[in-house]
């Protein structure tokens, strides 16, 4: 019984920190607004607000997985909560905007610590037979940190203020800080030869990471000239290419090349990139259309959107239970085909729909979320050993945070195109109910082109190892 009820503590505060940075990178885009008007900034400013979160997750976690492999998982996930707990309160005292992204700074190499950490402690923790649906069950605080934000931050933001958002987890950061001294177990030593550690290789994955998320971005943008978005392109893959250099001679590279020459891992990584991705088009824009086309005030958009969260904390634990004895091929497969088919049915909003009806759509791609993820991540870190296992989980979140940015920055970058198109050369900030139609037309336009991705997403991970081993937790790779 002991040592059930430790195995529980150990989730509850692994899910705790999962919950934490997963809530606050959703919840801060509805504060952008606020936080604009407070500091009187332009948008391109103001928008570092997420960057700068978003950029060091994808950057550091390779590094912080990588490291805690070595100095102890339990030790740099307790440092998280406390980073992430003195990035916040930097965050809600803030006097300036600049002031404001240095603080996001720290609050997201918080973040990356526990995201980071976090799969690999489950998986230390839980039997083979069992991983699926631990990672089952920690798909629920995933989904209700990502779709729940809106509303959480919606509701402090109208009664509160935007720095409310910070307090928020201030408290609890510090309390599961000491918790996980004492609950969390201790990563396996590792002998002095294999605490060596490729600093060069850190570096260049960092450069490589924020050059091509920041071309992906900003390099087209109007406030940057061509010449400068060139360079940065050209930045990131020099990068690329100096960074498979480096990587291919060191002794313990930051990113194994091994991994890659395996199908069940490169599928599993692509995949979930490809599967944020399709989410964060949705988040991004679906908002705009209640708000604009609708004329839905905020508290009723954020509960719309929790259609999200509720079908996959349905679903994700089934899923998770599942794979264990289903395999990841079908059930990763399925649910990328689920969030799919919730992109098409959205494609044909108009402005005559129904809340109830936006909020049906959104179900799909939940369940799709749900029935991918924990199979997806189960199928790569049951074959990962130990000694990699934080860094396989590290570039799984890593994915997952480009997936993230690649929808953003493809949301804005397609809509933008088509809403111009559509009405002759208006901006979106111009929107009238006279553009209703035009914007439902843009939105059309815009799904039914990032499906595509969806799609080959599906063929994609059809493609993964074939199942034969129910007690693997996931499918084994005979054949690579």
């Amino acid at each position: 019984m002991a040592g059930v009820d430790k195995k529980l503590l150990i989730f509850l505060v692994v899910a705790s920190g999962v919950f934490l940075s997963t809530l606050d990178s959703s919840m801060v885009n509805i504060a952008l607004p606020s936080i604009m008007a407070e500091f009187q900034a332009p948008l391109h400013k103001t928008e570092w607000v997420v960057m700068a979160y978003l950029l060091t997750t994808s950057s550091t976690l390779l590094f912080w997985g990588h490291l805690s492999d070595r100095l102890g998982r339990n030790r740099f996930y307790g440092l998280g909560f406390f980073v992430f707990g003195l990035g916040s309160a930097g965050c809600a005292f803030a006097t300036s905007l600049h002031m404001l992204i240095g603080a996001r700074f720290f609050q997201a190499l918080g973040a990356a610590m526990m995201m980071a950490n976090g799969p690999a402690i489950i998986r230390q923790t839980f039997a083979p037979d069992k991983l699926g649906r631990s990672m089952g069950f920690i798909g629920i605080p995933v989904s209700l940190g990502l779709m729940s934000g809106p509303v959480v931050g919606g509701y402090l933001i109208e009664f509160f203020s935007w720095r409310a958002l910070f307090l928020f987890s201030l408290s609890a950061s510090f309390c599961f800080a000491v918790l996980s001294q004492f609950i969390l177990p201790p990563t396996p030593p590792r002998s002095p030869a294999e605490k060596r550690y490729d600093w060069p290789g850190a570096v260049l994955w960092s450069v490589l990471l924020f050059t091509a998320s920041f071309s992906l971005t900003h390099a087209f943008s109007a406030q940057i000239s061509p010449l400068w978005g060139a360079g940065i392109i050209c930045c990131a893959i020099a990068a690329l290419l100096v960074f498979m250099k480096i990587e291919s001679r060191a002794a313990e590279p930051v990113l194994p090349l091994s991994f890659l020459k395996k199908r069940f891992f490169t599928i599993g990584v692509a995949s979930a990139l490809l599967s944020f991705l399709l989410l964060f088009f949705v988040l991004i824009l679906i908002p705009f259309y209640l708000d604009l086309v609708l004329g839905l005030p905020a508290s009723r958009i954020g509960l719309i959107m929790t259609a999200i969260p509720l079908a996959a904390i349905v679903v994700a634990p089934v899923a998770g239970w599942l794979s264990d004895s289903v395999g990841a091929r079908i059930l990763s497969t399925l649910g990328l085909a689920f969030s799919t088919i919730g992109l098409l049915l959205l494609a044909f909003l108009s402005p005559e729909t129904h809340p109830a009806g936006v909020a049906a759509r959104l179900v799909f791609l939940g369940v799709g979320q749900a029935i991918f993820l924990s199979p997806n991540s189960a199928s790569v870190l049951a074959r990962i050993g130990d000694k990699n296992s934080g860094t396989a989980a590290a570039l799984l979140a890593t994915a997952r945070n480009l997936g993230m940015m690649l929808g953003v920055a493809l949301a804005g970058l397609f809509f933008s195109y088509f809403f111009r198109k559509i009405t002759g050369g208006v901006e979106l900030k111009e929107y009238s109910m006279v553009h209703a139609q035009s914007f439902c037309l843009a939105l059309r336009s815009s799904f039914l082109l990032v499906s595509l991705a969806g799609f080959g997403a599906v063929v994609l991970s059809w493609q993964r190892p074939v199942f034969i081993n129910a007690r693997m937790g996931s499918d084994a790779d005979i054949k690579e």
